[in-house]
Formats: structure tokens, sequence, C-alpha cells
């Protein structure tokens, strides 16, 4: 990326190994967004004083485990690899995440038990303040070029499923032979707008999540 471009590439390796709010797991965090002081309010207490607005990872579930609790907060679950996963809600339907990309949006509030289906699996982990940022996800196949616009304030997150990519400058670069960056399978892009609606180019092959996040 450009010296004066605001978005970045986080490496798949680049991830820090935590472990779950409630200790039952582990997960590796790709990136938290911090809540800004105008968001330390009621909303904040609401949401179990958690001190981010929205947070990307990738969650390691190695045997069946009670899911952590966070109120406030909305969550998106997509299957990276492994044969599936149960969420079985104490108060609502059994859904299965299938390979190879099952996903599911829920209340961070609802007590679910994940149940692996054949043994372990990798699940992608978006949460965020509902109350705060407003989000958008899809899958994405990668054939040939695409054309990402980020207006000012949002900001849009390109996960790579599989395969290779290359996220061209959002503005011409100084020196006319300067590279794009590379993007590998499990590599995480924030693109972000700097003052005005910036135009990001993902060209490639394979499979991404794109997510929109917005505040409200």
């Amino acid at each position: 990326m450009a010296d004066s471009d605001p978005s970045i590439v986080i490496p798949a390796a680049a991830a820090r190994r935590v472990p779950w709010k409630n200790g039952a797991g582990w997960t590796n965090e790709i990136h938290v967004e911090p809540a800004t002081a105008g968001d330390a309010d009621a909303g904040a207490v609401a949401a179990g004083d958690i001190g981010w607005l929205w947070r990307l990872s990738v969650a390691e579930i190695d045997e069946d485990a009670r899911f952590s609790v966070f109120p406030g907060v909305e969550r998106a679950l997509v299957l990276l690899s492994g044969n599936g996963l149960r969420l079985r809600f104490d108060h609502g339907p059994l859904h299965t995440l299938q390979p190879p990309h099952g996903r599911l949006r829920f209340a961070g509030e609802q007590p679910v038990h994940g149940e692996l289906v054949d043994g372990p699996t990798r699940d992608f982990n978006l949460m965020w303040r509902r109350e705060r940022v407003g989000v958008q996800l899809w899958h994405r196949p990668l054939v040939g070029p695409m054309v990402v616009f980020v207006d000012p304030g949002s900001t849009w997150v390109v996960y790579l499923l599989a395969g290779a990519a290359r996220l061209a400058p959002a503005r011409p670069p100084a020196s006319p032979h300067a590279a794009a960056t590379a993007l590998a399978m499990g590599d995480t892009a924030l693109l972000r707008a700097d003052g005005a609606r910036t135009r990001h180019m993902l060209e490639g092959g394979g499979e991404a999540l794109l997510i929109r996040i917005d505040p409200l």
C-alpha cells in the first residue's frame, strides 16, 4: 500500500492467538477496532464493556463447547475448514454450518453450544456492536478483477478464503513500477478512504469474504 493509504493488509501469520472470553477455546484474533472516547457510554456497558466496535478472528474448535455470551453484539460465523459445526441454541432451533462455507448470523446474547459434526473446525468469527455499526457480509468468487469503492467513514474487509489475489494501490503510485500488494489464503485487507471516496482494485482467483462496515 502507498504510505498515504490508510488501508492495511494483515497476513494470516500475524493473527494473535487468544483464549475465548469464557475460556472454553481459542481464537486467532485478526483485528479489533477500538471504541473511541465518544463510544464510552451506556452502550459499552450494555455490551459488557468489551471496549471495541467490531472484531475479526478465526476460532479453533477442537471439541464441543459452550460459546461465550456477548450482550449487545451481533455475530456472524463462517465455516472455513472441517466437516461441519452444529450450533445448538438454548432458546431456538438447531443450525448446522455445512462445508464448504456454511454461515450464520445470530445475537451474541443467545446461549449456544457448538457441537462438532466430525472432527475439528476453523470458523471465521465477525462480531460487532449492533447499536454502533452496521455490517453486511458476502461470499464471492474471485474470477478476474473486482473494484471496491470505499466511502469516507466506511471500512471494507477482504478475507481471502482460497486462492491468491493482488490488491492495487488506491492511487497511482509514485513509481510506475510499484507493485500491488499480494494476498494469500487467510490474509485480510482492511480498506478505508482517506477523506474522499477511494477506489481499490482486487484481482486474482479463488474465493473471498467481503464485509462492509458503516457507523450508525
